[in-house]
């Protein structure tokens, strides 16, 4: 289709709207043609301005490359440290913030569903945090891999920015990315002064108002993302939600029943998008990872910088049912007696008895 032709609005319009209706807001979705790296930088140089402060809550692997990336663009990156087995504590948010006298802190950076541990974050808490020590920062979210997968109400919760792609809970493949944006930072980026030209909100707003893009879109994706909005919608959020967190449920039971440990330790933050699971010192998990891959045609994510060789990650997310889980945790479970792991058997039958069980999605509480 030609992306300036008539026909072309209706695409857009179609994808834009939709995009709305995933991250719940009634406020303007971006779409870039971009890894999820893109839209990151997009929301720090769209509403910041060189030297300003930003604070990030170091979670995990991703959420350390972000505050990397806002010292390269010429902000003041400070990070609060955890222990990356749990996602973001809004009262060490809120004692930081409190501790910022002079606002000088022009943003909070999360991660909603950290990719290389396991662990959420609670946004909607650490929004209430931010609000009970009357801070004015921007709220800004990575929901890469949390979107469309994980609960998240980018109104609701108060949120000035979201950060996601197309490759996690959308369903394809990588190529596209996302700006959510508040009526709060499109005032921020009437004033913010850091350099940008491609990853400009203004221009790109103004044209989407037409359905169209300032520039080449990536055209198939955006018929495949239109696709995935129909399967999003046709199941239901909240449907979609809660089928993940069965899921990651069921994950951690095998888990549990072969005696090992999940990376994320506090159970509020358990992941419904996937699960980090730890070795036993002394075992190689990018090893084992090759003995899975080898013997079974499967592919299981990787440990990622300081927990590198320690962990590897089950992904349950997107277009994935009862049996794509089993089928799994059965790769998983020989691959542990394959490659001389210590465990106990039994843990896909745990995760099989529990799905048999719990034939309903799991609320919310059942998943904590």
């Amino acid at each position: 289709m030609d992306h300036r032709g008539p026909a072309f609005s209706g695409l857009g319009h179609k994808v834009l709207t939709g995009m709305q209706s995933v991250f719940r807001t009634s406020g303007p979705v971006v779409i870039f043609p971009s890894s999820g790296t893109g839209a990151w930088e997009a929301a720090l140089v769209n509403t910041l301005s060189p030297g300003d402060k930003v604070v990030m809550v170091e979670t995990g692997h991703f959420a350390s490359m972000w505050a990397s990336m806002a010292g390269k663009l010429g902000l003041e990156a400070e990070t609060i440290p955890t222990d990356w087995r749990r996602g973001a504590d809004p009262a060490a948010v809120a004692d930081r913030l409190d501790s910022d006298y002079n606002k000088s802190i022009k943003a909070l950076c999360v991660v909603h569903n950290e990719t290389s541990t396991g662990a959420t974050t609670r946004v909607a808490e650490v929004r209430d945090a931010m609000n009970a020590v009357g801070h004015p920062a921007l709220l800004m979210v990575d929901t890469i891999s949390g979107l469309a997968c994980a609960d998240f109400r980018f109104d609701e919760w108060g949120v000035d920015v979201a950060i996601s792609g197309s490759q996690k809970g959308l369903m394809l493949p990588p190529g596209l990315s996302f700006n959510a944006i508040s009526e709060k930072a499109l005032e921020a980026s009437k004033t913010a002064s850091l350099p940008r030209s491609y990853w400009a909100w203004e221009e790109m707003l103004e044209i989407n108002k037409r359905g169209y893009f300032p520039y080449t879109p990536a055209t198939n994706l955006l018929y495949g993302l239109a696709e995935a909005i129909e399967m999003l919608q046709e199941e239901g959020m909240d449907n979609v939600f809660a089928r993940h967190r069965r899921h990651g449920e069921a994950a951690r039971r095998a888990v549990a029943a072969w005696g090992l440990e999940t990376q994320c330790v506090e159970k509020r933050d358990f992941s419904p998008v996937l699960t980090g699971v730890r070795l036993p010192d002394g075992h190689d998990a990018d090893r084992f990872r090759a003995t899975v891959l080898e013997n079974f045609d499967m592919s299981l994510g990787n440990g990622l910088a300081k927990i590198a060789g320690r962990v590897f990650r089950i992904g349950h997310l997107g277009d994935f049912n009862d049996l794509m889980l089993i089928g799994t945790l059965s790769g998983i479970e020989m691959g542990l007696g394959l490659a001389g792991i210590p465990h106990q058997a039994g843990g896909v039958g745990n995760a099989m008895d529990f799905l048999k069980n719990n034939i309903k999605a799991v609320g919310r509480d059942e998943a904590a």
